[in-house]
């Protein structure tokens, strides 16, 4: 196979500018992808592609030079284009189309994988969001297999080359199959000949092992990992054949965390923010879940630095 491309998801309410910079920060990503901009019916200002892609104001990459590709969700080509090209204006390297996400609130508003029935539609906004960005500016999509089911996956899949992405996202589950395991990998080699374009494959990849047979199944060289990523810090280099990341590492990682937020918003809020990390990490680490039994009912930072320090000097 060629060589791998690995590529950190969008996470809507997870995968923020700080989490994309932790994460990001071990080096072993090629890119990631912001948290959706939702156009509606306006030219959005500045500001809103700042609050969600703040790494616009540094050159459109993370800490450590990681690229971050500007996710827009729509249903309005028209709209979408124009504020895609507002996005390469500020500075946006990749734009790349939510036609996956599959919250409720989201689907309500014809937004994300609600759009799955329509390829048309998918064809439409795609297209416009070509013609809309500078041609050295790559387009790109994320799609589910579908709805209800796959029945228009490859219909999908062609419509949004067709329309000019050069490249195709693809998380192997339908809407309605939210998160639940298994992800169907054995549908995306059919999915893949139907695009003609590169396929990324994302969706239940937790281990090296889980990425090796994915590869092999999909026959996609280059994954996107979302939830994995999170349950493990270091699975981006595990996956490039580094043994690193014992739980000092990750307890290292999560502790920087919570000092680069500490300034940033209400302490309720930031507590609650490590807790939320917290909650992956005690599934692959015992130690996380013995921290998480620590620190849940404190709500302070300052607490929760105290017990998080015990840590380190015990196990040194």
């Amino acid at each position: 196979m060629h060589p791998m491309h690995l590529i950190l998801a969008p996470m809507e309410g997870l995968a923020d500018y700080w989490m994309r910079r932790a994460l990001t920060d071990t080096g072993a990503f090629d890119a990631c992808v912001s948290e959706f901009v939702r156009v509606t019916n306006t030219l959005l200002p500045s500001r809103v592609f700042y609050r969600w892609c703040p790494e616009l104001r540094e050159g459109a990459q993370t800490s450590n030079g990681t690229p971050v590709h500007l996710q827009l969700l729509g249903s309005d080509p028209a709209c979408v284009g124009d504020n895609a090209a507002r996005a390469v204006e500020l500075g946006a390297p990749v734009v790349d189309l939510n036609f996956g996400c599959p919250a409720k609130t989201v689907n309500r508003h014809r937004g994300g994988a609600a759009l799955l029935d329509e390829p048309e539609l998918l064809h439409a906004l795609v297209g416009a969001v070509r013609d809309a960005v500078p041609a050295e500016v790559p387009v790109s999509a994320k799609i589910r297999l579908g709805i209800r089911d796959s029945e228009r996956a490859l219909d999908n899949a062609r419509a949004v080359a067709a329309g000019g992405a050069a490249w195709l996202t693809v998380h192997a589950r339908t809407r309605d199959q939210g998160y639940r395991p298994p992800a169907y990998w054995q549908d995306l080699p059919a999915v893949r000949e139907a695009a003609g374009i590169p396929v990324i494959a994302n969706g239940d990849i937790w281990t090296p092992a889980d990425a090796e047979r994915c590869r092999r199944v999909t026959g996609c060289d280059d994954l996107m990992l979302g939830r994995g990523a999170v349950q493990d810090p270091f699975l981006a280099l595990r996956l490039r054949g580094t043994d690193a990341g014992a739980w000092p590492e990750v307890h290292a990682v999560l502790r920087d965390y919570l000092d680069t937020i500490a300034p940033t918003g209400d302490e309720r809020h930031i507590c609650g923010r490590i807790k939320q990390w917290l909650n992956y990490l005690r599934r692959r680490w015992p130690e996380a879940q013995e921290l998480m039994n620590r620190i849940k009912r404190l709500n302070t930072l300052d607490e929760i630095r105290m017990v998080m320090d015990e840590g380190i000097e015990r196990a040194a």
